[in-house]
């Protein structure tokens, strides 16, 4: 009897044990999600914080260059509202950045962060929609206005709608009339509201030109969620 006791109690245990390791693995399945956002948001972070440090030692160290740099991109921003746009046709216009800032002495092309309260996010922006960038965040599509804001632009700006399990634009269905998205760059912030929602095809490039007289941002990326044959297009305008 006592032996047929010992057995059930270890059996018992084995069981209590196996039930345990389940739980564990179950509670990891569940929270592995949280944690790879909660990583990607920290090396979102970690990457507008040495932007803005970036920002601070050039207006203390080179001010100079700093203003040469906002002329420079005006001017482009200029100059694309003057040609039409007449390089923006297809994708690989949109990956290879059309301004460099590595030559003003940020390496990595990064302009500033775009951040959304509605949708929960702030990313880094990058200039040039290529794999890279679209990994680390955000990416201004090139042949559209530089984020500075300004008559006469508009900054498309577009993000996976989620990536690796990070956020990125996956609730950009949620955005409404109203909403604000806030576009920092290297001067200033600027905050725009959203005037518009609209689904486009990937070949309708007119849908997001420069509209003569209006400082827009336009949030791009794919729809349906999951799929890539449609895009899901945000209009902002520039708050006064």
């Amino acid at each position: 009897m006592a032996e047929y006791t010992e057995k059930m109690r270890k059996g018992k245990e084995i069981i209590i044990r196996a039930a345990c390791v389940v739980l564990v693995i179950g509670l990891g399945i569940m929270a592995f999600p949280y944690i790879k956002q909660w990583l990607y948001d920290r090396n979102a972070r970690e990457q507008i914080r040495e932007f803005e440090d970036r920002r601070d030692d050039l207006a203390e160290g080179e001010p100079d260059d700093l203003q040469d740099l906002y002329a420079a991109m005006q001017a482009y921003n200029r100059d694309l509202y003057e040609n039409g746009q007449e390089d923006f046709r297809d994708a690989w216009s949109y990956q290879t950045p059309s301004f460099d800032l590595t030559e003003w002495g940020l390496p990595d092309n990064m302009a500033g962060s775009v951040e959304i309260p509605r949708m929960g996010v702030e990313l880094p922006l990058y200039l040039g929609a290529n794999e890279e960038n679209m990994r680390l965040g955000a990416a201004h599509l090139s042949q559209t206005s530089l984020p500075i804001g300004g008559e006469n632009t508009n900054c498309v700006i577009a993000a996976h709608r989620g990536y690796a399990m990070a956020a990125m634009f996956r609730d950009i269905e949620a955005m409404q009339e109203g909403d604000e998205v806030i576009v920092t760059n290297l001067w200033e912030t600027l905050t725009y509201q959203v005037v518009e929602t609209k689904v486009i095809l990937p070949s309708d490039t007119e849908e997001v030109l420069i509209r003569e007289g209006r400082d827009l941002v336009t949030l791009i990326t794919c729809h349906p969620y999951g799929h890539n044959y449609q895009r899901y297009v945000v209009y902002c305008e520039r708050v006064p």
